[in-house]
């Protein structure tokens, strides 16, 4: 599986979104999402609009209009959105369930590669599935408060309370295993 570029604005959108709602703040405007992103508006706009009108996120017009999460963050599962903005979870249509089409070998039936395929889109659904937006942005923020970096949509103090300098964000690398979001999230329960 591979998401595009919508499925990947898509969720960075969303998961900004549920920061949003996390800390408190009712609405915010697609041009503040963009930004916020680094994305362009007008593609921000076209994934808003379909989140819309599944009924995961609202809208409010009016000069203090904006988005905000119509569905409760804890049941927007990632797979769902997935599927809205990207389609299929399978690496190849013939190994995937709703997005289903048939392949070019001769025995579907036992092709071994099929077999490996919808294996493949069985463990990311399952991952997919099974977390939702608020677990995500609950990781996401326990990181940026761990590594002492602004959360986005909280006004910053002007005095830290630690007295030390903020951290810099950590250079750019490779991905390492420990810094994945289940990595992370098992972290948080661990310390309870």
């Amino acid at each position: 599986m591979k998401l595009s570029k919508r499925g990947e604005y898509g969720l960075r959108t969303l998961i900004k979104l549920g920061m949003a709602h996390e800390v408190g703040r009712d609405l915010v405007s697609a041009s503040e999402l963009a930004q916020l992103e680094r994305l362009p508006l007008k593609f921000v706009e076209q994934i808003l609009a379909d989140l819309r009108q599944e009924g995961i996120v609202g809208t409010k017009r009016g000069k203090y209009g904006g988005y905000f999460l119509e569905t409760p963050p804890s049941e927007i599962k990632i797979g769902r959105v997935i599927r809205l903005l990207d389609g299929m979870l399978a690496p190849i249509p013939c190994a995937s369930e709703a997005f289903y089409q048939p392949c070019t070998c001769e025995d579907e039936a036992h092709c071994g590669l099929r077999m490996l395929m919808i294996d493949v889109r069985n463990a990311v659904a399952n991952i997919l599935d099974r977390y939702s937006l608020a677990q995500v942005v609950e990781v996401t923020l326990r990181k940026l408060r761990r590594d002492n970096l602004p959360i986005p949509f909280v006004e910053p103090s002007s005095v830290d309370p630690t007295g030390l300098p903020p951290k810099q964000p950590p250079e750019k690398r490779h991905a390492d295993p420990a810094e994945g979001f289940l990595a992370l999230l098992t972290e948080g329960h661990e310390s309870r």
